[in-house]
C-alpha cells in the first residue's frame, strides 16, 4: 500500500501521512483507494484496524487526499465507515460533478414554409387529391412569426481528483432581419408580422410579401394556391384547381374548370371555358374576355366580351363590352342592372336575364315582415301578462300563490329573451334583403343591339318571355310591369 501510495505523494506529503496514521492508524497491508478511470467516482477499503485501535473520520479524509481524492466527498459514507466499522468491502466515498452542458440560442417559429405539402393526399379508395397540395405559407399582419430563446450558459464539473471537466461554450443567434417583420413591443424575443402576406426564409431572413407571382402554368401537380394578398397567374389555370386570393386575383392565360375566389377582383385577361365546372367569386368585380359554361359571382360587377351558356349573379351590375358584348344561353342576374350588345342567337337558345331583387329574395323580405310582425305581437301579449303576474305578487301575501307567480314570472322572462333573440335575427334579415331591394328599385336591362327571339326579360318578381326579335330595347319596371323602350343610339 505504502508503495502505491509513494507514486503520487511527495516525500513532504509521506511524512504528514506517516503522523495522521500515528494518530489515526490504519492497516494498510488491507486498506485501499480505488479511482474510475474516468475519475468521477472513488471508493475506499478498510482493512481491520489493530486491536484496540479505530478509525475517525477525519483520519480517513486526510487518507483520501493523500490518494488524491479531494472533491465530491460523500461525508456521510466516511462517517458511517469510521463510527460503524465498515471493513473489508468497498464504499463509495467520492463522487465527481459532471458537466452540465448549456443551450444555444434557438428560435421557436410559428409557421413552416420548409415543411410545406408537396405530394397529394392519397384517399381512402385508392384515388389521389392533387388539390390537397399547398404551394406557400401565409401570415396575418400582428401573427406571431418566432420566439427567441437566449442561450443558457453551462456549469463546469469537476472530478474526485480536482480536475475541472468544462462545459461547452454556447452561442447566441443574430436577430431575425427581413422584409415584414418586428421586435414585440413589450418582449424584444418574440417577432410578429407588419402585413399579410406570403412568409418563407430566404437567404436566413424572413420575407412577407404582398404579391405572390406564379411565373408559369398553376395544374393539379401545382396543388392548392391560397394566399392573403394579390395572386398573378402569368400562364394558364387547368381543371381542378382551387386559388384562394385575400385581395386581388389576375390570370394571364386562360382558364379551365377550377374554383377561383378573390376577397378582392378577379381578372381573366384571356377569359374562362369552364366546362360547367368553372366557379369564380370575388367580393370585388369580376373582368374577363369571356365567361363560358362557368358560375360567376360578384359582390360588384361583372363585365365581359362574351356570356355563353353561364350563370352569372352580380350584386351590382353585369356589363357586356367589346366588338361582340353578347350574352347568349344561361341565366345572368344584375341587382342594378344588365347592359349587353346582342342578347340570344339566331338558334333562339334560351337566354334569361334578371335585375332588381330577386323573386325569392322578395319573398324571404315579405316573410321577415310577416314574422316581424307576429313576433312584436307575441311579445306585447307577454308583456301585458308577466304584469298581471307581477300584480298578483304584489296583492297577495299567501306563500304558496308568491312561489308560483315567481316560478311563472321565471319562465315568462326566459321565453321573452327567446322572442327578442329572434325579433333581432329577423330584423336583420329585413334590413339586409330592405337594402337590397332598395338598391335594385331603379334596375333596368339595357339592350345595344339585336334582341333574340327566345330571350326572356326578367325584372323583380315580373317576366316577359320575347315572341319575336327586337333591337335598341331598355327594359324597367313601371307599376309592377316590365315597361319596353326603344331607345335610339
Amino acid at each position: 500500500m505504502a508503495g502505491e501510495m509513494s507514486k503520487f505523494l511527495t516525500e513532504e506529503q509521506m511524512d504528514t501521512l506517516k503522523e495522521t496514521l500515528i494518530k489515526n492508524p490504519v492497516n494498510e497491508s488491507e486498506s485501499y483507494v480505488r479511482i474510475s478511470e474516468d475519475e468521477m467516482e472513488a471508493w475506499l477499503y478498510l482493512g481491520k484496524p489493530t486491536e484496540g485501535e479505530s478509525y475517525t473520520k477525519t483520519g480517513l479524509i486526510d487518507f483520501l487526499n493523500q490518494n488524491r481524492v479531494v472533491e465530491g466527498l460523500i461525508s456521510s459514507n466516511i462517517s458511517a465507515m469510521a463510527k460503524k466499522g465498515i471493513y473489508r468491502r468497498e464504499v463509495k466515498v467520492a463522487e465527481g460533478k459532471q458537466a452540465v452542458e448549456g443551450t444555444n440560442g434557438r428560435y421557436e417559429f410559428y409557421f413552416t414554409p420548409s415543411d410545406l405539402s408537396r405530394a397529394p393526399l392519397i384517399r381512402e379508395d385508392g384515388s389521389v387529391d392533387y388539390t390537397s397540395m399547398k404551394s406557400l405559407q401565409n401570415i396575418r399582419k400582428g401573427e406571431k412569426i418566432a420566439l427567441y430563446y437566449p442561450a443558457v450558459q453551462g456549469e463546469n464539473g469537476v472530478t474526485v481528483t480536482g480536475q475541472e471537466k468544462k462545459a461547452e461554450l454556447v452561442k447566441e443567434l443574430p436577430p431575425l432581419n427581413g422584409r415584414g417583420v418586428s421586435r414585440d413591443e413589450e418582449n424584444p424575443n418574440l417577432y410578429i408580422a407588419n402585413t399579410d402576406g406570403k412568409i418563407q426564409i430566404v437567404d436566413n431572413k424572413v420575407d412577407i410579401q404582398t404579391v405572390h407571382e406564379i411565373t408559369g402554368d398553376v395544374d393539379m401537380l401545382t396543388g392548392k394556391v391560397e394566399f392573403f394578398g394579390d395572386i398573378i397567374v402569368n400562364g394558364n389555370v387547368t381543371s381542378g384547381v382551387v386559388i384562394r386570393a385575400g385581395r386581388n386575383l389576375t390570370i394571364e392565360g386562360t382558364v379551365e374548370g377550377c374554383t377561383l375566389y378573390a376577397g378582392g377582383d378577379i381578372v381573366l385577361k384571356r377569359g374562362v371555358q369552364g366546362g360547367s365546372k368553372a366557379k369564380i367569386k370575388a367580393k370585388g368585380n369580376v373582368f374577363a374576355e369571356f365567361i363560358e359554361y362557368s358560375e360567376v359571382k360578384a359582390g360588384k360587377d361583372v363585365q365581359a366580351n362574351i356570356i355563353l351558356n353561364s350563370t352569372i349573379s352580380a350584386e351590382q351590375r353585369v356589363v357586356l363590352n367589346g366588338k361582340k358584348g353578347a350574352i347568349i344561353g344561361g341565366n345572368i342576374h344584375g341587382l342594378c342592372g344588365v347592359e349587353a350588345q346582342t342578347l340570344g342567337n339566331e338558334v333562339e337558345v334560351k337566354t334569361t336575364v334578371h335585375c332588381g331583387i330577386l323573386p325569392e329574395d322578395f319573398r324571404k323580405l315579405k316573410d321577415a315582415v310577416r314574422r316581424e310582425t307576429e313576433i312584436t305581437k307575441t311579445l306585447t301579449e307577454l308583456v301585458d301578462e308577466m304584469k298581471e303576474l307581477i300584480q298578483r305578487h304584489k296583492s297577495t301575501t299567501s306563500q304558496q300563490v308568491q312561489l308560483k307567480t315567481e316560478q311563472g314570472l321565471r319562465q315568462l322572462n326566459e321565453k321573452k329573451d327567446r322572442l327578442f333573440q329572434a325579433l333581432d335575427e329577423v330584423r336583420q334579415d329585413k334590413a339586409r334583403l330592405s337594402s337590397i331591394h332598395e338598391t335594385g328599385k331603379e334596375a333596368a336591362i339595357f339592350i345595344r343591339g339585336t334582341i333574340n327571339r327566345g330571350s326572356i326579360i326578367c325584372i323583380a318578381g315580373e317576366r316577359m318571355p320575347l315572341d319575336k326579335s327586337t333591337s335598341f330595347t331598355k327594359y324597367t319596371l313601371k307599376n309592377g310591369v316590365i315597361h319596353a323602350e326603344v331607345v335610339a343610339i
